[in-house]
């Protein structure tokens, strides 16, 4: 087929897009490193850059204490997700049992069911475990989730049903189908369901702040979202510049290690969505 090439126009159109898309990310990281004072009253212009608001916030949030219970839920609610989500998928694309479809069908009702409506009951689960301001309630719920399921369901159903055969033809077990097969066939899959895994648990925020009031076992999200108030109970007569500004670099922080997995990731999580779109 031919394509033809993109025209100036088209050109101009993206590169005003990018740069409005970009201007945000800018501006909060700009006006972290102003004077408190000048984010008020010249908020457009650019100062000369001091680290004050970053000194100030780390004195004040607990921020620290918010990335590591982040990165402990991350990195086990990813693991559970990206190792049993797979399975589940390869199980619904290409094993035949008796009420398949039904358990598949019940599987995409619960992506139906708002996140709101699911808190009560959760919490009353969470509470008779006795697991309520643990990092249990945090990571448990929600590991295995509807979503994932049907991406790698999707995925794996694309694969070729004569490659699966011809492993069980050469004496692999299920199993080793599975690694040897499946899995390098659905890297671009798994690597995209790998970033949006990353970015729901990084951004969630209604689930921690219910299950957990213990400061010890805050994530980022919550920790953020009480940061104006940490800021002005821990500082007699903070104003408003310096509350804007602390949470400005906080924010910035925050948003910096999304990026830099986006950044490294784009290229496998394009090709994922690329795969999960497009059969043949």
């Amino acid at each position: 087929m031919n394509r033809t090439r993109p025209g100036v126009a088209q050109y101009v159109l993206l590169t005003l897009l990018a740069l409005a898309f970009l201007y945000p990310i800018w501006w909060a990281i700009s006006s972290s490193v102003k004077p408190a004072a000048e984010i008020i009253t010249s908020p457009l212009s650019i100062g000369a850059p001091t680290l004050d608001n970053y000194r100030a916030m780390f004195a004040d949030v607990p921020i620290g204490t918010g990335f590591a219970n982040t990165a402990l839920v991350l990195a086990v609610k990813g693991a559970m997700t990206m190792f049993f989500c797979p399975l589940a998928g390869y199980a619904f694309a290409k094993y035949t049992f008796p009420g398949k479809n039904a358990l598949f069908g019940v599987v995409l009702l619960t992506l139906m069911l708002p996140t709101l409506v699911l808190i009560i009951p959760l919490l009353l689960e969470m509470s008779a475990l006795g697991w309520v301001n643990t990092y249990q309630a945090l990571i448990l719920p929600g590991s295995i989730d509807a979503f994932s399921i049907f991406w790698m369901r999707q995925t794996i159903a694309a694969i070729p049903d004569e490659l699966i055969d011809a492993g069980r033809v050469d004496g692999a077990g299920e199993f080793g189908i599975f690694a040897k097969v499946v899995l390098p066939v659905i890297r671009p899959g798994m690597a995209a369901l790998a970033v949006l895994t990353t970015m729901n648990v990084y951004n969630d925020f209604v689930w921690p702040v219910v299950a957990v009031n213990d400061t010890s076992h805050q994530t980022l999200q919550v920790v953020l979202a009480t940061l104006a108030q940490n800021i002005t109970g821990n500082r007699i007569g903070a104003d408003f510049a310096t509350v804007w500004g602390e949470l400005l670099a906080a924010g910035s922080i925050a948003m910096l290690p999304l990026l830099v997995i986006f950044v490294l990731l784009q290229r496998h999580f394009i090709n994922g969505i690329l795969a999960g779109s497009v059969k043949g």
